[in-house]
C-alpha cells in the first residue's frame, strides 16, 4: 500500500523519514497553508529521500507556468491539483507529469464529475470537504467509496490518523491503493510525530 505523507518541509524530518517505508512526500505550495513551502525551505533537503520515495508538489488553483517552474526546482514527480481546477487545465499539467487530483467529499459522491478527471489522472486523492483547501482533520463516510466504478486507483485522505491501520486494512476496494496522511501526525503544522508515522507505516505494510 502506498503511503504519502503529506506537509513535509523540514530538514530533520526528511532526514528521518528517508530510513521508513513511505512511498510519497507531500511538498505544499499554497501559500495560506501553515505548511506551505516557501523560499526558506531549499530544495536540496528533499535530496536526502531515497530515489524510490516520490515527490509530491501540491496546488490550489496555481497557474501551469508556476506549477511548472516549481516542478523543475523541486524535481517533483507528480503535481496534485488540489483545488477548482478544470479537467482542460488537469489534461494540460498531465502532458507535463502524472497528477494526483483531489475529490473533495462530502455526504455524497456524483461519479459523473469525478470520471472526466479519472481519465487523466494517475491516482484521484479522496479529501474530506471543509471551507478550507484541506486540511480539516476530520475523515469521511469511508463507505461511500464501496461502489466506487471507475478504472484509477485512488487513495484515500482526510483525518487518518495513528489508529486507524485496521480500518484501511480492512478497505478492500480493488482500487484503493494507498493513503495520505498529514495533519494526525504532527507536534505543530509541518512538523511531524517522526514516531508515529514509523509505527503506522511497519504496521500498515505489516
Amino acid at each position: 500500500m502506498i503511503i504519502k505523507v503529506c506537509g513535509i518541509k523540514s530538514e530533520d524530518n526528511l532526514a528521518a523519514l528517508s530510513s521508513l517505508p513511505v512511498d510519497m512526500v507531500g511538498l505544499n505550495f499554497y501559500k495560506p497553508s501553515p505548511r506551505y513551502v516557501g523560499p526558506e525551505v531549499v530544495p536540496q533537503w528533499y535530496d536526502v529521500l531515497p530515489d524510490e520515495v516520490s515527490r509530491v508538489g501540491v496546488f490550489v488553483n496555481e497557474s501551469m507556468d508556476d506549477i511548472m517552474d516549481i516542478a523543475d526546482e523541486y524535481r517533483l514527480d507528480y503535481v496534485q491539483l488540489h483545488g477548482d481546477e478544470d479537467v482542460s487545465f488537469c489534461n494540460e499539467a498531465a502532458a507535463q507529469l502524472p497528477i494526483i487530483k483531489v475529490v473533495r467529499v462530502g455526504s455524497h459522491i456524483d461519479w459523473s464529475q469525478i470520471e472526466r478527471y479519472a481519465e487523466v489522472a494517475e491516482y484521484i486523492l479522496f479529501d474530506t470537504d471543509s471551507k478550507a483547501y484541506g486540511g480539516s482533520g476530520h475523515k469521511f463516510d469511508w463507505s461511500l467509496l464501496a461502489d466506487y466504478p471507475l478504472s484509477t486507483p485512488y487513495l484515500i485522505g482526510g483525518g487518518v490518523g495513528p489508529e486507524d491501520t485496521n480500518l484501511l486494512q480492512s478497505h478492500s476496494h480493488t482500487k484503493f491503493i494507498g493513503v495520505d496522511i498529514n495533519s494526525r501526525f504532527e507536534i505543530e503544522p509541518a512538523v511531524k510525530n517522526i514516531e508515529l508515522i514509523k509505527k503506522f507505516a511497519y504496521d500498515l505494510k505489516s
